[in-house]
């Protein structure tokens, strides 16, 4: 039976990493019970510039749910931005919704995996026509020559993107899950030309999937691996059609303003580090508005043995999910991120 199970799920990664990257044709899977909270961790300093982060993540593997290390990668084509992947809840099953490339970052449930994925679109960097800037206030690119125009700080457009998860909860919708639908800006993102994750992303992955330690059954919430300091491979591919280097950059700026109008901003505790990296304690916030913030209910740390349901669909968009639990509206706070970055 496990010998079965193990070369079914090989057999899908086999099939993830043929699938063209121009197509981007998703294979999702849904699990009956929810993934684990997002460990703590710092972020590795960007070794040069010209890479993009992408934040670590539960997968589903053989025996669970299992922890991709982030990774820096190198964006594939100038002007490329990444959609995190998250799980989100529908028709009583968590269902993963896969990251992406694309010249804006569309929608991912909500989910704040720090270091500029607050939770509403990106705030650690802008492209500045072939150049990618990264902003400080939250990525840690170390410091000394050679960065020049490549640095910046502005820690509002941190403010106006958090969405508060002081329960390191890594999942949209259902109980005690994220509640934020997507903003109009965030819809159009996903009707986008995307490109799907490189095959060296892919490859990341699967080394992940085939590591015991990396396996929630094993660690209990604390991989030993949560981030890989070097970077992934370069792979290029070519741009989306009509798309122009930078325009990225400003509208997904954009996306963050225009989400948070009249969302009531907060104070951050935490200090920035050395390097100016945003790497304040994760939850160690103190808000200067008395309205009730968003907290979501603790998950049960119970997980039943169950088999994945594996579905093949095209990855048009990620599903609107009608079962969040009854909670106020998410609030928005500055500073880094909230997994102690």
């Amino acid at each position: 039976m496990r010998f079965a199970r193990s070369a079914r799920w090989l057999l899908m990664a086999l099939l993830l990493s043929l699938v063209p990257a121009s197509s981007f044709a998703g294979v999702f899977i849904s699990v009956g019970f929810a993934p684990p909270v997002l460990p703590v961790y710092e972020q590795p300093v960007c070794p040069e510039p010209g890479l993009m982060w992408t934040p670590g993540y539960w997968g589903y593997g053989p025996d669970g749910y299992y922890w991709v290390p982030g990774a820096w990668v190198p964006a594939p084509y100038v002007g490329a931005l990444w959609t995190p992947g998250y799980w989100g809840w529908g028709d009583g099953l968590y269902v993963w919704h896969g990251g992406y490339w694309g010249p804006h970052v569309g929608y991912y449930g909500g989910v704040n995996y720090g270091f500029g994925y607050m939770g509403v679109g990106f705030a650690g960097g802008a492209w500045r026509g072939g150049i990618f800037a990264y902003n400080s206030a939250v990525m840690h690119v170390g410091v000394g020559g050679g960065w020049g125009n490549r640095v910046y700080v502005d820690r509002t457009i941190v403010q106006r993107t958090t969405i508060i998860n002081n329960t390191h909860v890594s999942y949209s919708g259902g109980r005690g899950g994220i509640n934020h639908p997507p903003t109009a800006e965030e819809r159009v993102a996903e009707h986008e030309q995307h490109t799907a994750p490189t095959s060296f992303q892919t490859q990341h992955m699967n080394s992940a999937m085939n590591d015991h330690s990396a396996y929630f059954n094993n660690n209990h919430g604390h991989p030993q691996n949560v981030a890989t300091a070097r970077p992934l491979a370069a792979e290029s591919h070519a741009a989306p059609s009509g798309f122009r280097a930078g325009q990225g950059a400003v509208n997904n700026n954009r996306v963050g303003g225009n989400a948070a109008a009249g969302a009531q901003n907060h104070t951050n505790a935490g200090s920035f580090n050395s390097h100016g990296g945003g790497n304040a304690s994760y939850g160690a916030q103190s808000h200067t508005s008395a309205q009730p913030q968003y907290r979501p209910a603790p998950q049960s740390q119970s997980r039943p043995a169950q088999q994945p349901r594996q579905e093949s669909r095209p990855a048009a968009q990620p599903r609107q999910e009608s079962r969040p639990a009854p909670q106020s509206r998410p609030q928005h706070e500055s500073g880094g991120h909230p997994h102690g970055r």
